[in-house]
């Protein structure tokens, strides 16, 4: 490791869906998501990067017919454990039965305990995205349920499920996360019952909850997809979604019934039931 790193902080003020999609598509390395934008970090220089977003947020303007502000400051920083710093930063949280705790913070008496320990990228129960899908996984899961969690990170949705006693299939294009979702539920003494590198279209089963917390404009992509792995009487749960985004994901998930929408802050949660 080097004395110093490169660090580039991207700020946006709308289209953050869009943005985050991008560098999830085209970055090697894992980066951290801010309350206005998004933190790169790399020992290799970052102009290029630089580069290619300025060109992403042009090329957006041009199909969005509207102007995008962006803001992006490079500096080099001293090298230390940022990965380490960012995870102490990480706070136990309680949401309905579950205290979302890292490994190295106490336990609470009480309460179904579940264990994360955070890394860049991945869910710890505090964005509202997360936090409103356990809540409505608290709701909708039971002992009996078979679910899938799309797109698990850290492997939180999943283990909050298997806690209750459902069975969990789970998946992700990212290695990496895969690889964090199986240690995380290690961590908890739990296990899948299968868990992938890839995309949803390599599930066999029906479930009787679908999760997927990724962003509108893949929910989007994926809609037929997902309705089909849902039983009949199944509930589909999908987050990720900016509220002024809400209509058109709701067009995209026509064919279920709309049970109930969590909104938090700008986001929204979508519970959907398939009825035929």
């Amino acid at each position: 490791m080097g004395e110093f790193y490169n660090q580039l902080v991207v700020e946006v003020t709308s289209n953050y869906e869009l943005f985050y999609d991008f560098l999830s598509d085209t970055l090697p390395m894992g980066f951290e998501e801010t309350d206005k934008g998004f933190v790169i970090r790399s020992e290799d220089d970052l102009d290029v990067i630089a580069w290619g977003i300025e060109q992403f947020k042009e090329a957006l303007q041009k199909a969005l017919h509207s102007t995008i502000a962006l803001e992006m400051i490079q500096s080099k920083e001293k090298n230390e454990d940022w990965i380490k710093k960012y995870q102490d930063s990480i706070t136990p949280i309680t949401i309905n039965q579950f205290y979302i705790h890292p490994s190295w913070a106490m336990p609470k008496e009480g309460a179904i305990n579940i264990a994360i320990d955070p890394a860049l990228s991945f869910g710890t129960g505090h964005h509202p995205t997360t936090a409103s899908c356990v809540t409505a996984i608290a709701k909708y899961i039971k002992p009996s349920s078979l679910m899938l969690d799309v797109g698990c990170g850290s492997g939180i949705l999943g283990i909050c499920a298997l806690k209750l006693g459902a069975q969990v299939d789970s998946c992700d294009t990212d290695k990496t996360s895969v690889e964090n979702a199986q240690k995380n539920a290690a961590l908890n003494n739990v296990m899948y019952d299968s868990i992938w590198d890839g995309s949803v279209s390599s599930a066999v089963k029906q479930y009787d909850v679908v999760v997927a917390n990724i962003v509108a404009d893949v929910l989007e992509l994926i809609a037929r997809d997902l309705i089909s792995l849902v039983k009949t009487d199944g509930f589909l749960i999908i987050s990720g979604i900016l509220n002024k985004y809400k209509q058109q994901v709701l067009k995209a998930y026509s064919a279920c019934k709309v049970v109930e929408i969590i909104e938090q802050n700008e986001w929204i949660t979508i519970i959907l039931q398939k009825d035929n």
